[in-house]
């Protein structure tokens, strides 16, 4: 029955998506790695640009790197976008989307909630999705005071998710349910006094709605300081590094930058930058936050006669920036100049 009145409610209240439309995995594949962490009010030109640029698997394999993290700029999370265009890699490889649940799971940034998803829509497999929406209305429904952030309260809800799958309309019922944490079993201010569910809902009979899914901890917040310089001449030309591996963006472009401890005074700046001619402060403690990263930005502009040989980054055109995939916090700076 639980399942049954959630696709009713569904069939009456589910949100209309392009990617909805359609059965292709590709596609699909397309909405759920621009979903993860994202929401579909801000995702949603991100598919409908990315969809329209690479119509197939093969496609966006061709692309450059450059021109993929590019188009993704601004959504963040950007190993998502390497993800991605190594799983679309491996797809034309293959030279077609298999439906096989083990090639679909072992795709890079593919894990368990992405492949049910595909494999559900995309050819109607019963693989129930267990995303946070998912885990809200089964701890709530159902009464779930195990943690759903331990080994233990992961798998009751594993279990209780696959139980209650419609096998007969997979996509269907993981579409509803989905939808129905989003909109109706929301995080807070729950719509509990028009739900389907209100009469069979151990939350709601032990009026800790607000209550559940617990979790068992909380990640801390790391506070980071960066000062970036936007070095230009008076020529036109900026001064771009690439960020490496092992850290936040990496493979996007950024100005020249000093993280420090702490915030630095411009005297302190100065002496790092060892520059010959006057900073000029832009902005101050300008505030960007991550998963689980807090970043304050200073952010400086220094005007040089000409470029000098940089083995810490490059001189490219400021007119060609735009061409160059940028970190949304320095977006945000650069539009302050």
């Amino acid at each position: 029955m639980f399942n049954i009145q959630l696709e009713e409610w569904y069939e009456a209240n589910g949100r209309d998506l392009p990617w909805r439309r359609t059965s292709d995995p590709y596609f699909i594949m397309l909405s759920e790695f621009i979903l993860q962490q994202t929401q579909i009010c801000q995702g949603m030109d991100y598919y409908l640009r990315f969809a329209e640029r690479f119509p197939t698997a093969e496609s966006l394999a061709d692309a450059s790197e450059e021109e993929v993290m590019r188009l993704w700029q601004g959504l963040g999370y950007y190993s998502r976008a390497r993800h991605l265009h190594a799983a679309a890699k491996q797809i034309a490889e293959k030279g077609h989307f298999p439906k096989d649940y083990a090639f679909v799971r072992a795709l890079p940034g593919v894990g368990d909630y992405t492949a049910a998803a595909i494999m559900s829509f995309a050819f109607g497999e019963p693989y129930a999705v267990l995303d946070g929406n998912v885990q809200r209305v089964l701890a709530r429904h159902f009464g779930i005071t195990e943690p759903v952030d331990t080994t233990q309260g992961k798998k009751l809800l594993r279990a209780l998710a696959d139980e209650m799958l419609d096998h007969e309309r997979p996509a269907l019922y993981n579409q509803a349910i989905m939808d129905f944490g989003a909109l109706q079993c929301k995080p807070s201010s729950p719509l509990c006094h028009a739900c389907p569910l209100a009469d069979t809902c151990q939350a709601l009979s032990m009026h800790r709605v607000d209550k559940l899914p617990l979790k068992s901890k909380r990640t801390a917040i790391r506070d980071r300081y960066l000062t970036y310089i936007y070095t230009r001449t008076k020529d036109g030309k900026i001064l771009l590094h690439r960020r490496g591996k092992g850290d936040i963006w990496q493979g996007l472009f950024e100005f020249p930058m000093i993280e420090s401890a702490g915030p630095l005074t411009l005297a302190e700046v100065e002496e790092k930058v060892k520059a010959k001619v006057k900073l000029e402060l832009v902005a101050q403690d300008v505030r960007h936050q991550l998963t689980h990263q807090r970043l304050h930005a200073d952010f400086y502009l220094l005007t040089l006669p000409t470029a000098y040989e940089s083995t810490k980054g490059q001189w490219v055109e400021e007119k060609s920036l735009d061409h160059y995939a940028l970190p949304r916090l320095l977006e945000k700076l650069r539009s302050l100049l």
